[in-house]
């Protein structure tokens, strides 16, 4: 979906889902957020859906979905509309070739001269513990199965521009405030891999808008993504993406006259709280940007499988 070039392209669309997704308003019942054992968000729901049977394969230089994959996918917004209706409420689809098993929606949101993309994709991949298995896949199409787990990636993502054409958004242009993510390589010949400072920017960013004491592994709110700051979205509802785009607005401000330091830091040590440019903007956030945490904590437990899952808990 990002082409290398920090662009998001959208190859096109379907009316009926968009218009199943429309009628969608908040509701539905509660359910629980979780992080598996691989640390993958899910939302855990009261009652199973039905995710259908769909072709594995598709040429990427098809920009168009087959027939039936729009009526497997509007089945499926059909079945979620009516368990959690207000993740999907305000959403539009967007297909994209390269990632058929993880079908996309968007939602545009702006602050002062900054749009930002709120970015939801469902995680479609059968999972043969965990789900309740209609139909065996084979190497052309995916089980058909029913579950009450539904995994999920959702962020909110700063944008330099909303590409359009003849009046319709193709796509988004990423605002990178990251300039090099990629530092170099350890081993040699077939042994060799790339060093790359994501996962040490994504722990900079969240230890620094967390409160010290707060420990909430293995979510982390502020995120690296696209070369970009964005924020990870564990409260994916109409009314509560909307209120984390100005914060995401505020942490962006605060961070990209910064962001030379933070990368030269990171380029020649791992993470720590001990590192001197890490205290020293530790020491510039203000005492109440750690409010919006103090209802947040991350519980783990045993699942029904005896796998170590995490229940991340937020009481209004």
């Amino acid at each position: 979906m990002d082409q290398g070039l920090g662009e998001i392209r959208i190859a096109s669309t379907d009316k009926a889902v968009n218009e199943h997704l429309r009628s969608l308003k908040e509701g539905g019942e509660p359910f629980s957020r979780r992080f598996g054992q691989g640390e993958e968000f899910l939302l855990c729901l009261p009652s199973r859906f039905l995710v259908p049977s769909l072709p594995i394969h598709h040429d990427v230089r098809v920009r168009e979905p087959s027939a039936e994959y729009r009526e497997k996918i509007l089945s499926l917004v059909r079945e979620l509309g009516l368990l959690v209706p207000g993740v999907l409420e305000g959403l539009s689809f967007m297909f994209d070739p390269g990632e058929t098993l993880r079908p996309s929606f968007f939602q545009l949101f702006r602050i002062a001269e900054t749009p930002y993309l709120f970015l939801l994709r469902l995680d479609l991949q059968w999972r043969p513990q965990e789900h309740e298995t209609l139909s065996r896949g084979d190497n052309d199409r995916t089980a058909e199965y029913r579950s009450h787990r539904l995994y999920l990636e959702s962020d909110l993502i700063p944008l330099e521009e909303v590409l359009t054409e003849n009046s319709r958004i193709t796509g988004f242009r990423i605002r990178r405030s990251v300039s090099r993510t990629w530092i170099g390589e350890k081993g040699r010949g077939y042994f060799s891999q790339g060093i790359w400072i994501d996962q040490d920017i994504t722990r900079f960013f969240s230890r620094l808008f967390l409160p010290p004491e707060k420990r909430l592994y293995p979510y982390f709110p502020y995120t690296c993504k696209h070369r970009a700051i964005c924020r990870t979205v564990v409260e994916p509802e109409a009314g509560k993406r909307k209120r984390l785009v100005p914060l995401l607005h505020r942490a962006r401000l605060f961070l990209e006259p910064r962001m030379g330091e933070i990368e030269a830091a990171l380029k020649t040590a791992d993470f720590s709280e001990d590192l001197e440019s890490f205290r020293k903007l530790k020491g510039l956030i203000p005492r109440d940007w750690y409010e919006e945490w103090e209802n947040t904590r991350v519980r783990p437990f045993l699942n029904e499988w005896d796998m170590k899952e995490y229940e991340l808990e937020i009481s209004d």
